[in-house]
């Protein structure tokens, strides 16, 4: 803006850096303001808001005294950073685990979720994508520092001008935001911004209370301690506990993959029935989706809903008698079978393993399938020659947790069954690790990456199915999911369960948990209950304990 002197010449009253400052604030604050903090809500009507917060903000800055203003700028800039990255948390953690982030109980999560991405896109490439998030983010709020405190040092004229305009905007704003929601129920003027805020310091008391109740559900005790006559039922037998990577209700039930399980579940069934099996399916409800599957194993094997990593932790440092440990006590030789794990495990102390086969002791000598360390076929070949015979051999049965990771994230390359005899050292595998498309290559396409997820659910599905007949034996099977894999798979709101199958040769031990509420065979009914994994502790331990 230029203003004439008496003498004619004009005079810059709003200059460009002022006018710069104005357009910075306004461009930022409002775009942080406005941005949607979940994945299905980019749409235009969306970003068709006026945001209070702004011309609130910016009359502070402009009407407070120059050392209280650049106080306020500081807030300002450290509650934009709160806003922007709780928000680009948000849709990154409903994308994955449809829930919302929670600054309390989820930090921990960011190793993992480096992980996740890295197994993805590869190591460059998630280095590079969140290398770039962190530098656009830190750049966005240093930007809009200045822009902040170079407004707290506007001249008196520009000064007025400004205070006048944003003045003019609250006006405009609070009308908008008096004459309530428009059609679709959102207004165009609101206080958004605060409210997300003052909802995550309110999720975060509510998770600090909910840590404070677990703490003294874990200190109540349990009702199985150890040393109690337990598992008569199924004593001197086997009992292989089986997770399957992201193996959901969605899996079985969605038209776009029951299409290869559906007859799957009923090719294996038939087998096993004719191989003198019998089975019960049904559904349990998993703590945790799209990832975190050490949360799906903790409330099962403890009993106690472990949705959170935080829980999780006072777990692993409580006294509570893993299921594990309670076969361990009643004489079973105990073991867990855990490909993916590739580094130090401490939290294994507190299930009670006698022996565990991480992925350097299962002695795989092939390649890789990019994240996942080796095929499920492998896993469970060694399980069967380094659990199992030995512990034969020595006349102890064997009570086992074993992870199959088939099925995990990235999905490529999709594993295929080989003989049996020729699983060897893993090397036979070398051929199918090294093909297919990258995932880079693979989650380009959604379609493809859901069909590569099924048909990876459908080789574990083989492979377990494979195994129980070949070397079943007399042992009592119970194979569940860990959880339903993300959204892009399942869709938005798909239910949190998982398919549970009980398979054992001991066909009274069957019937019992199908008149405890199971459907005979692999396919569970569509119309069947749904309780939680961890009641589920409780219910094992009852029909194995039956006389």
């Amino acid at each position: 803006m230029v203003r004439l002197n008496s003498e004619g010449r004009g005079k810059r009253v709003f200059g460009w850096k002022a006018a710069l400052s104005v357009l910075v604030f306004v461009v930022i604050g409002s775009a942080a303001c406005i941005l949607p903090d979940s994945p299905d809500a980019f749409h235009p009507q969306a970003l068709l808001r006026l945001p209070i917060e702004v011309p609130l903000t910016a009359l502070a800055l402009l009407l407070l005294p120059r050392r209280v203003a650049i106080v306020c700028a500081l807030l300002a800039a450290s509650l934009l950073f709160c806003l922007l990255f709780l928000k680009l948390a948000d849709i990154g953690v409903l994308s994955a685990f449809q829930r919302r982030f929670d600054p309390y109980l989820d930090m921990k999560m960011l190793f993992d979720g480096w992980n996740m991405l890295s197994g993805a896109v590869g190591t460059v490439g998630a280095a590079l994508a969140i290398g770039l998030a962190v530098a656009v983010l830190t750049m966005l709020v240093g930007i809009f520092f200045w822009a902040c405190v170079a407004m707290t040092r506007l001249g008196r004229t520009a000064r007025r001008i400004a205070v006048a305009g944003f003045s003019i905007v609250l006006a405009a704003g609070l009308a908008l935001l008096a004459a309530g929601p428009r059609g679709g129920g959102q207004g165009f003027a609101d206080l958004r911004a605060a409210s997300f805020l003052g909802a995550r310091l309110s999720l975060v008391a509510t998770s600090v209370a909910d840590i404070r109740a677990f703490e003294a559900e874990l200190v109540a005790g349990d009702a199985h301690g150890a040393g109690k006559p337990l598992f008569s039922r199924v004593r001197g037998r086997d009992v292989i506990l089986v997770f399957v990577e992201s193996y959901g209700r969605s899996a079985i039930e969605d038209p776009r993959y029951a299409g290869l399980i559906g007859p799957r579940l009923g090719d294996i069934g038939r087998r096993l029935q004719g191989a003198g099996f019998a089975v019960a399916s049904g559904w349990t409800r998993s703590p945790t989706v799209g990832g975190l599957s050490w949360l799906a194993h903790g409330t099962l094997l403890s009993g106690l809903w472990i949705d959170s990593q935080a829980r999780y932790d006072r777990l692993m440092e409580s006294d509570r008698a893993s299921l594990n440990r309670l076969f361990r006590d009643a004489g079973w030789r105990t073991a867990a079978v855990m490909p993916a794990i590739t580094m130090d495990w401490p939290e294994s102390a507190y299930f009670g393993y006698d022996q565990i086969l991480a992925a350097k002791d299962l002695g795989y000598r092939g390649s890789p399938f990019n994240w996942v360390t080796m095929p499920d076929q492998y896993t469970l070949s060694a399980f069967e020659r380094l659990a199992r015979s030995p512990a034969k051999a020595a006349g102890k049965p064997v009570m086992a947790e074993i992870a199959l990771i088939s099925s995990h994230a990235p999905w490529t390359p999709v594993p295929k069954l080989i003989d049996w005899d020729a699983v060897g050292d893993g090397t036979a595998f070398n051929g199918q690790a090294d093909s297919g498309e990258t995932p880079a290559v693979v989650w380009a396409d959604h379609d493809r990456v859901r069909r590569q997820y099924v048909e990876t659910v459908d080789y574990a599905l083989q492979a377990l199915g494979d195994y129980m007949l070949r070397f079943g034996g007399d042992a009592v099977f119970v194979i569940l999911g860990d959880h339903q894999p993300a959204a892009l798979i399942t869709g938005p709101d798909a239910s949190r369960s998982v398919p549970i199958h009980i398979v054992s040769r001991d066909h009274a031990l069957v019937q019992g948990f199908i008149a405890d509420g199971f459907d005979a065979g692999m396919t569970p009914s569509p119309k069947g209950a749904e309780p939680s994994m961890d009641s589920l502790r409780e219910r094992l331990i009852r029909h194995f304990s039956r006389p």
